[in-house]
């Protein structure tokens, strides 16, 4: 007897999911254990294993559709088995036809070559391109993406694309990542060149056998969705002459040694480092693991090639490392907005317009915990940063005030268990938090090693969304700054975030004497829908009680 999977809830927050992948038609016999699909929820993909044997008959949705939970995501029985009645009763209507590759197939027009490929005018209207197993959409990589950014393609028109090769690097709001493919065949179409931007679900490329009506795809998908850029199959406009000032003498150019052949390993900042320098990354040696290029091996390169070969590539950099402007003349620099501000911007206006803000400050006596810390990194694994004892000391201030470790839901408030504590890291392009999670749990030592290694896979550009998401409180340090005191705005859904200034020398009364006192001042900014002032009152008062008198922390 056909059995009907429901979308199951693979989040605490999850509301619905998205099928980011089949990796099962309609037809194919699966075992129990093996991957069914992967489902992008609020949190991340995961992947869904089947835990039963048997044919699968339906899918409830094509990849990139959305379903809530509890929808019907699949039907497993025995082959030729009637589910209409089990359809109507679960999906709400008639079967939905999933296109097979065979019907895609026999529903085009003849095969052309996909770089000469007139776009026809007359593609049936109910063929679902975007269904269609050789089509790969822009996937949601982050939970607040809703574009991302050709950083590079490591592939090309025509190559031969294997499952788990690297496609391309998308810049996301959040970070830089490696989108690998799904599936082999040969790469027939790029949605858009490097540079350019991709809405989330639209095409990105497709990657088929050769022969595939392109333009059909791309016409189809053009008439039911938004415009997809010109295909980078195209013969490529030349590159404008040099300037009569770069022409030089010609050279002999010396021969490089190739290092690296075939797919090549490199950092997402390392990669973009040597775009922007015109280096080739297959003669750079690369020093991590498994010969992985690093910002540093691009920074050490020295390419093996004569002022002719170089003056073009430097003339090329988009960003003068100078200003050029001349005194008393009107100049300006126009820098597109990267993906990650527009998010910062977007939800930060949001949390500050819409959130009631309130700020509490208190002065801290470093005294002792300067005291402490030096001892304890007398014995430490790893070196203990003041920054470190305050993420310690809120986890263990919020464990007693858990009004505050809360977040407005609307219709209502929910106060969470668990102490995850966002670490705002300051990047070039902007600002990231990563979480550390359950950290009224870790020691000082966890702590300071998990925060250093957030630090360095943020600058790198490798943090991954398993890393910033599900925050219930944070904290932004600019004390390293020489920032005595400042008001930070909430990061949602947070309801407080601690905004910590520089430990300075000023005078203080001690046993009735004015002496000279470490103080370090904080700022408890409060959304009021949450957390009252008195309630904020008594969490600072804690936690000052603990960064004064550190040894509270080991009791």
């Amino acid at each position: 007897m056909a059995e009907v999977i429901l979308m199951p809830r693979l989040s605490d927050t999850m509301t619905e999911g998205v099928i980011a992948a089949w990796h099962k038609r309609v037809g194919d016999t699966v075992q129990k254990g093996d991957l069914l699909a992967e489902i992008e929820t609020d949190k991340a993909t995961m992947e869904l294993e089947s835990y039963q044997d048997g044919v699968l008959l339906h899918i409830g949705t094509p990849d990139g559709g959305k379903l809530q939970v509890n929808d019907l995501l699949a039907i497993f029985g025995k082959p030729g088995e009637d589910i209409t009645e089990l359809v109507k009763i679960h999906g709400g209507g008639a079967i939905a036809a999933i296109p097979t590759a065979e019907s895609v197939a026999a529903s085009t027009v003849e095969p052309a070559e996909p770089a000469a490929a007139s776009i026809p005018t007359n593609v049936a209207p109910t063929t679902d391109f975007a269904s269609m197993e050789e089509v790969v959409l822009m996937p949601r990589l982050s939970d607040t993406m809703t574009e991302g950014v050709i950083a590079s393609w490591q592939k090309n028109v025509g190559d031969i694309v294997k499952k788990g090769e690297v496609l391309a690097d998308i810049e996301t709001d959040k970070a830089t990542m490696e989108l690998e493919s799904y599936k082999d065949g040969i790469l027939l179409y790029q949605g858009a060149k490097a540079g350019e931007k991709i809405l989330v679900n639209d095409l990105l490329c497709i990657i088929g056998k050769d022969g595939l009506d392109v333009a059909a795809i791309v016409n189809g998908l053009k008439a039911g969705a938004s415009a997809v850029s010109t295909p980078v199959a195209e013969t490529t406009p030349a590159a404008p002459s040099a300037p009569a000032a770069l022409v030089v003498a010609a050279e002999p150019i010396v021969e490089q040694a190739v290092v690296n052949s075939g797919r090549i390993f490199a950092s997402p900042l390392a990669k973009r480092i040597a775009a922007e320098k015109g280096i080739d990354l297959k003669y750079v040696k690369g020093s991590g693991d498994n010969g992985r290029i690093t910002k540093i091996d691009i920074d050490q390169y020295t390419p093996a090639v004569t002022q002719a070969a170089t003056a073009a590539p430097a003339a090329k950099s988009a960003t003068p490392a100078v200003s050029n402007a001349v005194a008393g003349q009107v100049s300006y620099t126009d820098v597109p907005v990267s993906q990650m501000r527009k998010v910062i911007a977007k939800r930060l206006s949001e949390s500050l317009f819409t959130a009631p803000h309130f700020y509490l400050t208190m002065q801290i006596d470093m005294d002792a915990a300067i005291a402490a810390r030096t001892k304890i990194n007398e014995v430490a694994p790893v070196k203990v940063s003041f920054n470190d004892l305050v993420v310690k000391a809120t986890a263990m201030a919020l464990k007693k005030h858990p009004k505050v470790n809360s977040s407005w839901m609307g219709d209502f408030i929910r106060y969470n268990d668990h102490i995850n504590i966002g670490v705002a890291v300051a990047v070039d392009e902007g600002l990231l938090v990563p979480v550390v999670r359950f950290a009224d749990g870790k020691s000082l030592s966890q702590i300071g090693a998990e925060v250093k290694d957030f630090a360095q896979k943020a600058k790198d550009k490798k943090l991954q969304p398993s890393d910033w998401e599900g925050s219930t409180f944070t904290i932004s340090n600019l004390g390293m700054f020489g920032i005595d005191q400042f008001t930070a705005i909430i990061n949602p859904p947070d309801a407080c975030i601690l905004a910590v200034g520089g430990i300075s020398q000023e005078p203080v009364v001690k046993n009735g004497q004015v002496v000279a006192g470490n103080i370090m001042k904080l700022t408890l900014s409060c959304d009021h829908r949450v957390v009252d002032g008195a309630t904020g009152a008594a969490f600072l008062q804690t936690l000052k009680q603990l960064l004064e008198e550190p040894v509270r922390m080991l009791v």
